[in-house]
């Protein structure tokens, strides 16, 4: 059985920092998510309604 490596550097991963081998590295990809460094593909999102608030009829 391997032991997991980290998904950015591939080195070891680190019990406290698990799946990353640092808090560098779970630092890095939590910015790709708030940069929308990760997207999923799909058609484009439409911002109307997205922010108001929409009643029931």
């Amino acid at each position: 059985m391997t032991s997991p490596t980290c998904p950015i550097c591939d080195k070891p991963a680190s019990d406290q920092d698990a799946p990353f081998c640092s808090r560098g590295c779970a630092s890095r990809d939590l910015l790709q998510w708030l940069g929308d460094g990760y997207r999923i593909p799909g058609p484009p999102a439409h911002d109307d309604g997205v922010d108001s608030a929409q009643t029931a009829d």
